[in-house]
């Protein structure tokens, strides 16, 4: 039969079938509602109704499941227990542990500080419960986990709020940072708190904060390399300047409001030299101007230039409305005719190179000439195709500048209002308010405002103060971005990107950076070490003053640049008689600097980490800090893998704000509000189901729907849980497990079942994928656990003898995947995972869950044969099922046709007799009796329903195919219905099924 057929094809295949025919005792199946095989519906928390009807004189001869895990936790109840279920099961210690246990590999996931301003928002929890969701299950597989939890400390908005509406004024560099200090220690003690809670696994005692004196130490030692190899210099060139909180900012300190409304104009600058070219050809028709466009009027009195397109072409039209002739670029034309209302004649035309020559009349200030020049920055896309440039308040008209030795004079003061230089009609206003105002109105007083409009359109704001920038000049260090970005470049090539979608934003962020910022004039910053001599201002830096106040800081913490005598912050190198020539520097480093040196002072060894997990802002960040300063230091990056996820908005799409109401506080999540109606007490696993469930790659929503959800899921999971844990009440998995080759087919396929999920679960994990992982647990407890197995052991596990091979068999795989099932979720549900494995059977006292690592699957449990006989049974059952729409399946007998093969043979290893109702093929068929045969009697009843249909059996990577045909003949049973266990197997209706022996006790079939 079975092993004749296919012992010639593959050995493993019959090894399975005559091993398996051999040892098992087939038990009856389970009568129960119809359905498809995948379709079963069962309550796992319910009594099943064989039982639940079993009442009276066989009550205590079904064995019911058992078991005090609660089904629901509410309320304090809830809180009570996630908080000792912590304490019992070690969550503190957690860490520690792993990191003295001996393993083969280290993962590192490297935190980025979160900035200690605040109160901990559901923004945190996102990151924090995302990075410990992958440090649990690297953990489990057998890792040591390197985390070490970190805080960023330093900055303005600390300051700001430190200091609160006292302000700067009268206090001592000394006195500001004292203060921050102690705010930003309050910011972290809570959120500290707030982490634990969450269940984070670290080392809460031995966290890092960028205030320390080693870390600023650590710092310093890199400034120290990058300033050596030249990387880090002092120039005075404009940068990103907040007049709100008077310091420069980095592009990482920059928020840009799309919504922005400026005073755009449209105004000329008269030729007062005409270029050559243009001479020639229109030199006669009058005078000619030069149209420009800007979103910026207060920088025309700093106007050096005009900049036009080389490879464009240029046009010189004649307005209809006042013959005035204006140059502008040829592509521009029918627009600014429709936007001048007029029509505009060409009277010539010229290539952008033939404008070169060309002298300008500057509007505002008499007798100053400015030159038009080319640049390659010059766009089509809006305005004239002229420029006006001004080098001390453009990134990119510096560049000109530079190229062309114009001047870069400021004429913006640290404030934002005009200086001196701008004139006395507009000294001390206000650029970004009136001061623009009177430029407009002296452009429109000499006659060369053309048009006046408001634009509305992107502008960088300060991130801390939400109030806009402005670019000026000042003396500021710079890091060298120029020279590192090909590198960087080279490096983030061998990154890994999650998603990898990101990667085009993070390279997008390194090609519009030419220089980064790193000086801040505040005072709760890392002081750049440097000293400058009082007559000349030169700055004095080098490997001895830098590498002594590097020692000074890591023994006495930076507030020492404050507190010691400048005698004791030069090294010995600085002669005596010199030292009161200088004096010391008032700059800190930019916070990113701060943050993007971590991987020097937190990683250990290579301090190379395995992934870097924090928000899509940090891609101009945080990200791109660390790996400038790697770079610069290492020549590589400070990280294997990137993990970017997207921001927390409300469950209405909104963004999270306190007027509008909807600002999710994680902490009321957990314990609840002052009304548990409308703000239950939720635990922390819903918080971190929330996390896992969420695509985090894209907006996450929060609010009561999602939550709520997330909660009824996990309510459903413990629904399972406590099926599984209830019908293993009394079972020891040590001494009464079932050898594999012993059980059931259906209790080996499930086995099989499982080792697919596992493998499954930990290639999502891998991936961080901790959504997959939900949907394949969803999908596995429903599909394969719910709706097909648990409806179909439920007889063997209530009816059998207790200690029967059938239902130990049964007990054995359902402890194996409590076990499974448990391990897998618990990375995302720690509580819960921790909680069920106090109440699962084979542990001894004092044993945690997180202490004996991941899901134990065996190879053994692979079984493509058996495989294909259950399906193949599930496919007969199918057929049947699909003949008897809305009827009982168990008041059917069968019997099945499989013409001779394949399928006959796999068929009939469920089944050893010809007809049989207690036959493994029986139970998966869920009839009240099962015959098969190679051909369907001829004297089938009238009433007999025919059904069939075909299944392909595919083993051995296709070297077995054959696809079998099958008949299905379902007949009315004659036999009655069981009193004990409601399956119609009885001779008559008041006698139980030879099953029972009237003592209690039941016989094997």
């Amino acid at each position: 039969m079975l092993l004749c057929r296919i012992s010639a094809v593959s050995q493993s295949v019959a090894r399975w079938g005559t091993s398996v025919r051999r040892g098992a005792l087939l038990h009856p199946a389970l009568s129960f509602n119809t359905s498809r095989c995948q379709n079963v519906s069962s309550t796992e928390g319910t009594v099943h109704p064989a039982a639940a009807q079993g009442a009276g004189p066989y009550r205590d001869s079904v064995l019911l499941p058992r078991t005090e895990f609660p089904m629901k936790l509410t309320g304090q109840n809830l809180i009570d227990r996630e908080v000792q279920i912590q304490q019992e099961c070690g969550f503190a210690e957690l860490y520690s542990w792993q990191r003295e246990r001996k393993a083969k590999k280290e993962y590192c996931l490297h935190d980025g500080p979160p900035y200690a301003n605040g109160d901990p928002h559901v923004g945190h929890a996102l990151n924090k419960i995302l990075k410990d969701i992958q440090n649990r299950f690297e953990m489990l597989r057998g890792k040591q986990v390197h985390y070490v939890p970190g805080w960023d400390c330093h900055g303005l908005p600390i300051e700001l709020k430190a200091l609160g509406e006292l302000g700067t004024s009268g206090l001592s560099p000394l006195q500001i940072r004292q203060k921050a200090r102690e705010f930003a220690e309050g910011a972290i003690a809570r959120q500290r708190a707030a982490f634990q809670r969450w269940g984070v696994m670290a080392d809460w005692d031995k966290c890092y904060y960028t205030f320390d004196g080693t870390y600023e130490a650590a710092q310093l030692k890199v400034f120290q390399d990058m300033h050596s190899k030249g990387l880090i210099y002092q120039d005075y060139k404009p940068v990103f300047w907040s007049p709100s909180s008077r310091t420069a900012l980095a592009e990482a300190e920059l928020e840009y409001n799309p919504q922005h409304v400026s005073k755009a104009i449209y105004a000329t600058f008269a030729l007062a030299t005409l270029p050559p070219k243009m001479a020639e050809a229109v030199g006669e028709l009058g005078s000619i101007s030069v149209l420009v466009w800007t979103t910026q009027p207060w920088t025309i009195p700093a106007n050096q230039a005009v900049c036009f397109m080389p490879n464009a072409q240029y046009s010189v039209v004649k307005r209809r409305d006042s013959s005035q002739l204006l140059l502008v670029a040829t592509e521009r034309v029918s627009s600014l005719a429709t936007l001048l209302s007029t029509e505009l004649e060409s009277v010539g035309t010229f290539t952008g190179t033939e404008l070169e020559g060309g002298v300008c009349q500057h509007p505002t200030i008499p007798r100053k000439e400015v030159p038009l020049l080319p640049a390659n920055f010059v766009t089509m896309g809006k305005g004239t195709g002229l420029v006006h440039t001004a080098p001390a308040h453009g990134m990119e008209d510096y560049s000109v500048a530079s190229h062309f030795k114009l001047s870069v004079e400021c004429i913006v003061d640290e404030e934002g209002r005009f200086t001196e230089l701008a004139g006395p009609e507009l000294q001390s206003l206000s650029v970004m308010g009136e001061g623009n105002d009177a430029v407009i109105s002296m452009l429109k007083a000499v006659g060369s405002l053309v048009k006046e409009e408001e634009c509305v359109h992107s502008y960088p704001y300060d991130w801390r103060s939400k109030e806009p920038v402005v670019i000026r000049p000042s003396k500021q260090w710079f890091i060298d971005i120029a020279s590192l970005k090909d590198k960087a470049k080279e490096v983030l090539a061998k990154v890994r990107v999650i998603p990898e979608s990101a990667r085009g934003s993070l390279l997008a962020h390194l090609d519009r950076r030419p220089y980064w910022c790193i000086s801040r004039q505040r005072s709760w910053g890392v002081p750049i070490p440097v000293f400058y001599h009082k007559e000349t201002g030169e700055p004095l830096i080098n490997k001895h003053t830098v590498s002594h106040v590097t020692q000074l800081f890591s023994e006495k913490g930076s507030d020492c640049w404050w507190e010691l005598p400048l005698e004791s912050l030069l090294p010995p190198e600085v002669k005596a008689g010199e030292v009161t020539d200088y004096e010391r520097g008032d700059d800190v480093l930019d916070i990113w600097f701060d943050s993007g040196t971590s991987w020097a002072a937190v990683l250990e060894g290579e301090a190379l980490a395995d992934v870097y997990v924090e928000g899509k802002d940090q891609i101009g960040g945080w990200f791109q800090s660390s790996l400038l300063t790697s770079v610069a230091v290492q020549k590589r990056a400070p990280y294997k893998a990137l993990m970017i996820h997207d921001f927390v908005i409300s469950e209405k799409g909104e963004k999270m704000s306190k007027s509008l109401g909807n600002v999710v506080d994680p902490d009321t999540v957990i314990h609840g509000g002052e009304d548990p109606s409308v703000s239950p007490a939720y635990g922390v696993d819903v918080l971190r189901w929330w996390v896992a469930e969420s695509n985090v790659f894209s907006e996450v929503q929060i609010g009561p729907n999602v939550l709520n959800s997330a909660r009824d899921s996990i309510n459903k999971l413990r629904n399972t849980l406590k099926f599984l844990l209830g019908n293993l009440q009394g079972f020891d998995p040590r001494t009464q497990a079932v050898d594999p080759k012993e059980m059931h087919y259906i209790d080996q396929y499930l086995l099989h079942l499982l080792r697919n999920y596992s493998m499954k679960m930990t290639d999502a994990y891998n991936d961080f994928g901790a959504g997959r992982a939900i949907r394949l647990l969803q999908a596995f407890i429903t599909r394969d656990l719910s709706k097909f197995y648990f409806s179909i052991i439920k007889d063997r596990l209530y009816c059998d003898p207790e200690d029967s091979l059938g239902r130990r068999s049964c007990q054995t795989v359902l402890e194996e995947i409590l076990d499974g099932v448990t391990r897998s979720i618990a990375p995302i549900l720690p509580h819960l995972a921790e909680e069920v494995y106090l109440h699962a059977p084979g542990h001894n006292e004092g044993e945690t869950l997180f202490r004996s690592g991941w899901i134990k699957s065996s190879p053994v449990w692979r079984r493509p044969g058996l495989e294909e006989a259950v399906e193949g049974a599930c496919a007969i059952r199918d057929s049947f099922l699909s003949s008897i729409p809305g009827r009982n399946a168990a008041e059917y007998e069968l019997t099945i046709e499989i013409e001779p093969g394949l399928l006959f043979e796999l068929i009939e290893s469920l089944q050893d007799e010809p007809t049989s109702s207690y036959s493994q093929l029986t139970e998966l068929m869920m009839s009240s009796q099962t015959t098969l045969t190679s051909a369907l009697p001829r004297d089938l009843p009238a009433d007999a329903l025919i059904s069939n249909g075909s299944f392909l059996i595919n083993l051995e990577g296709g070297v077995i195919r054959e696809d079998s045909a099958y008949q299905v003949a379902a007949v009315p049973t004659s036999m009655a219905r069981c009193p004990r266990c409601r399956r119609y197997t009885s001779s008559s209706p008041d006698c139980p099924c030879p099953r029972y022996i009237g003592d209690g006790t039941t016989l094997s079939a």
